[in-house]
């Protein structure tokens, strides 16, 4: 009972770590393109509203669009399967891809957010001392940027930990191998297990409850 109780918890860290690491790096890349004066291009408003589609669309929706896009029958996923030789469907991978599409808007948008907060002067200063746009990015820009990029990733964290409907859509809800915390409630009620319900959910509001309260405290 403690094993299984465990492995789901284990299973939801483990790929929401690894969805924060796509989302933080593909975020802040994101945003300093999107930020940057000399990127400026017809549809970059689109382009950004797409970005962060994942926030306002329903799970399901997004589980849907992902079937589509990595399916058997998509050019995608025929192309993976072909590499792989088997379907990324129904596996751990395809629950890190579902997370990490639901993470990303939030960590684009605290990434985003932080590096138009900077002070151009001072970034500016930098490029005249001689840094080229790499080094005052990396030594100017992240630095003042911190607050937001470090509460950028625990909401992008927690995001990734509690999502429910993509995954079970995606990646299925298969027991140590895609069942992650939310996917495991989910059946623990069905089946009226309450109790492992009850203690999963605890788990998940601890869990919450420590990252929202450290993410106040970088706003």
């Amino acid at each position: 009972m403690a094993n299984n109780f465990w492995t789901p918890v284990i299973l939801s860290l483990q790929i929401a770590s690894i969805a924060l690491v796509i989302v933080f790096i593909s975020g802040i890349i994101a945003a300093r393109l999107l930020t940057l004066k000399a990127f400026k291009f017809k549809g970059k408003v689109v382009l950004e509203t797409i970005l962060l589609l994942p926030l306002v669309l329903p799970p399901t929706v997004v589980g849907f669009l992902l079937i589509i896009f990595f399916g058997i029958k998509s050019p995608i996923g025929q192309a993976i399967e072909k590499i792989t030789g088997q379907s990324i469907m129904f596996t751990a991978t395809a629950a890190v891809i579902a997370s990490s599409v639901v993470a990303f808007p939030l960590m684009y948008q605290s990434a985003k957010t932080g590096f138009i907060s900077v002070d151009k002067d001072a970034e500016d200063a930098a490029r005249i001392d001689g840094a080229g746009e790499w080094k005052t990015f990396l030594y100017i820009t992240l630095p003042l940027s911190g607050r937001a990029l470090v509460a950028g990733i625990i909401l992008s964290f927690a995001r990734a930990l509690g999502e429910f409907g993509a995954t079970l859509m995606f990646a299925g809800n298969l027991p140590e191998k895609t069942q992650t915390i939310p996917t495991a409630i989910y059946i623990a009620f069905e089946s009226g297990n309450m109790l492992t319900a009850w203690l999963w959910v605890a788990v998940m509001i601890s869990f919450s409850f420590i990252m929202l309260l450290a993410a106040n405290k970088f706003k």
